[in-house]
C-alpha cells in the first residue's frame, strides 16, 4: 500500500510564493510519475503539473493556467514530490492533491494513489 503525505500549505496573499510537499512511502517511488492536481469549492478537480519517473533526467507538464509561475520537482532519495507556486493568485485557492500515475498525463484516472490533501488559500 502507498501513502501520500502533503504538507506546506497555507494562507499567502496574492503575489506570494508557497512550497507543496508530498511524501511517499515504499521503494519504488522513482519507477513512477507523479502529479499535482487541485479542487477549488464547488469545482471539479482539475489537473495542474506532473513529473515523469526517472533517476537523472526527467520531464514536466503543466497546466496552461500555472506554466511559468509553479514548478515541479521531485528527490527520489527523499521519496518526495514538490511544487513551488509562485505569483500567487486567488483563483488559485483551492485543496492541493498529489498522486502517483503513469507517465505525464492530466487525467485523474491515470493516477491510482492520491494524498489526503492540504489547503492553500490565497487572499486578494
Amino acid at each position: 500500500q502507498v501513502q501520500l503525505v502533503e504538507s506546506g500549505g497555507g494562507l499567502v496573499q496574492a503575489g506570494g510564493s508557497l512550497r507543496l510537499s508530498c511524501a511517499a512511502s515504499g521503494r519504488t517511488f522513482s519507477s513512477y510519475a507523479m502529479g499535482w492536481f487541485r479542487q477549488a469549492p464547488g469545482k471539479e478537480r482539475e489537473f495542474v503539473a506532473a513529473i515523469s519517473m526517472g533517476l537523472s533526467s526527467v520531464s514536466t507538464y503543466y497546466a496552461d493556467s500555472v506554466k511559468g509561475r509553479f514548478s515541479i520537482s521531485r528527490d527520489n532519495a527523499k521519496n518526495t514530490v514538490y511544487l513551488q507556486m509562485n505569483s500567487l493568485k486567488p483563483e488559485d485557492t483551492a485543496v492541493y492533491y498529489c498522486a502517483r500515475g503513469y507517465g505525464l498525463r492530466y487525467d485523474s484516472n491515470d493516477y491510482d494513489y492520491w494524498g489526503q490533501g492540504t489547503q492553500v488559500t490565497v487572499s486578494s
